[in-house]
């Protein structure tokens, strides 16, 4: 999960001080997601599953699948 959540920041040419600001936390706090040294709280995938446009399968490798789901 955490490459995921690194590729696809840097597809997007983001910082992670950039994604950090819209989850609202420190950097050092989302590099620690990305390394895998703090679990990433369900909420946190659910904003960033948003942010990206991908299901949380995708961000959790579940699937390869990118596209979401249709929200309710």
């Amino acid at each position: 999960m955490y490459n995921r959540l690194r590729e696809l920041r840097e597809d997007k040419d983001l910082t992670q001080t950039q994604v950090a600001k819209y989850l609202n936390m420190s950097q050092t706090g989302y590099s620690q997601y990305e390394i895998g040294k703090n679990d990433v709280p369900t909420l946190v995938l659910i904003k960033l599953s948003l942010f990206y446009n991908v299901s949380v399968d995708y961000l959790l490798n579940i699937t390869d699948e990118t596209k979401p789901y249709k929200r309710a």
